[in-house]
């Protein structure tokens, strides 16, 4: 249910249904308006045509041959045509100057001038009734009173009537057919909207009856088309949200997995440091705490690198936060951040660098926790007053960092799984005590295209081969160059 003040949602359905039906009602109404007016006009036409038959057979049994208007026998016409017409039918023939005149007197006059030979059809009332009249005036042939211009006029009427009831009929039924359209129309257009939106009603269901961790995708098989796109953002969505939350398990079981222990023993020489009385042994308990607190801390920090390393991977980085990075800067930035920690061990740490600018696409802070385990893990396994060397090689198709010591090395059963979480190598050997350094490095090197590999040194020592494909801009010079293009 909406919060109060809020907006309750529209529905989809009624949305369709309030643009579409009364815009057809609209129309329809519209179109039966247009239909009842021609097919009054069409009536017309239809009753006209018998009114210009009856005009067209007077005429042509009037005469002036004898000196005078004459007309043989009008009636038994009139009689057929009032037959046919259902009505009154009136008739009139008269001189334009109306000195001459046969038939119903008074017949009402069209308002224009008539045309010689052009019949005239108008509405008017004729002792009291509403008639049809049409009217047509002609040369007289021979001419009366010697008048060569004189016209005699036939006018011809009917009731309405006959023809209003006509027309009337056809009209309610044509009114019956196109509301019956109106309401057919209107049926199948809420039909065909309850039909296409209830896809969506089913797909919201299937969401709702899903349980709370079951992410896989919907299925958008069923859904009209424009709703598609719609369907793939939520399953898109829904693998981002799944990823995430697998990486949040993934991260506890490595934090249950390597902090319990350590906790259970650091509790556990508390304990023991409380208990003794002996001073020198406290202060050794004291010491091992420390070491312990130094593993835990290490560990935590470890953990929280591979999590963002592995969150980096799968949000795609480098497609939103990638910039031309100069990997001699920052190998210089990490070797002097350590510089402390191998002086504790004699140890000579060095860089060895090209002169230019070297540079790759990536994310600074991960390549940076890249080389910061490395550097890290060859100092910690190297005997004390050795030499750790960090080599920054490029070639046309490669960036390679390589980071050398003379350590203990690793065998080819470590090398085969380095990388692994929580893995141990062989007792001395080059790897990270909790197995995360390696971890951390290549999800870092997955996330940027770049491979990791081992190579044992002799007589003894391990170089590790960190290999970027090569940006198209390698080195400021080009990067110049290119721009000038």
């Amino acid at each position: 249910m909406a919060e109060v003040g809020e907006k309750a949602p529209r529905s989809l359905r009624r949305q369709l249904l309030r643009a579409i039906v009364p815009a057809l009602v609209a129309v329809l109404i519209g179109a039966l308006w247009l239909s009842t007016a021609q097919l009054r006009d069409l009536v017309d036409v239809a009753y006209d045509r018998s009114l210009a038959g009856a005009l067209k057979s007077i005429d042509h049994n009037i005469s002036t041959a004898s000196g005078g208007l004459a007309m043989e026998q009008p009636y038994l016409l009139l009689e057929f045509f009032e037959l046919t017409a259902n009505g009154n039918v009136y008739f009139r023939v008269s001189t334009e100057d109306t000195l001459a005149e046969i038939g119903n007197p008074g017949l009402p006059m069209p308002k224009a001038p008539l045309r010689s030979g052009e019949p005239v059809f108008f509405d008017d009332v004729y002792q009291g009734e509403p008639v049809r009249v049409a009217a047509l005036a002609r040369v007289m042939n021979p001419p009366l009173y010697n008048d060569a211009g004189g016209r005699v006029i036939v006018q011809v009427a009917e009731s309405l009537d006959a023809r209003q009831t006509f027309t009337n009929a056809i009209l309610f039924r044509s009114i019956e057919r196109d509301l019956f359209v109106i309401v057919f129309s209107v049926v199948l257009i809420v039909f065909g909207v309850v039909v296409a939106v209830r896809p969506l009603e089913r797909l919201r269901q299937e969401v709702e009856n899903r349980p709370a961790d079951d992410l896989s995708p919907v299925s958008g098989s069923e859904v009209p088309a424009e709703v598609q796109p719609l369907v793939t953002a939520v399953n898109r969505h829904m693998a981002r949200y799944e990823a995430q939350a697998a990486l949040q398990s993934q991260f506890l079981d490595d934090a249950s997995h390597q902090l319990r222990t350590p906790l259970s023993v650091l509790r556990t020489q508390v304990v023991y440091a409380m208990r003794e009385k002996d001073p020198a042994e406290a202060r050794l308990a004291l010491v091992a705490m420390q070491d312990g607190l130094d593993r835990a801390v290490r560990t935590t920090n470890q953990l929280l690198a591979l999590a963002r390393a592995r969150d980096a991977s799968i949000g795609s980085m480098l497609e939103t936060a990638g910039e031309m990075l100069d990997v001699c800067e920052v190998c210089d930035g990490v070797v002097r951040s350590l510089l402390p920690v191998a002086r504790l061990k004699a140890i000579d740490l060095g860089l060895d660098r090209p002169d230019e600018a070297v540079s790759i696409r990536g994310v600074e802070w991960l390549l940076r926790e890249a080389l910061v385990n490395l550097v890290d893990n060859a100092i910690r396994y190297s005997p004390r007053k050795g030499a750790v060397t960090v080599r920054i090689m490029c070639t046309t198709r490669k960036v390679v960092v390589t980071v050398d010591d003379e350590g203990t090395g690793m065998s080819e059963s470590d090398i085969a799984r380095a990388g692994a979480r929580f893995r141990r190598g062989t007792a001395g050997k080059n790897t990270t005590g909790a197995g995360l350094g390696l971890a951390i490095v290549r999800t870092i090197a997955d996330a940027h295209g770049a491979t990791l590999t081992f190579a044992p040194r002799a007589p003894q020592g391990l170089a590790v081969n960190l290999a970027f494909s090569l940006a198209p801009l390698r080195t400021a010079a080009l990067r110049n160059e290119n721009m000038a293009i």
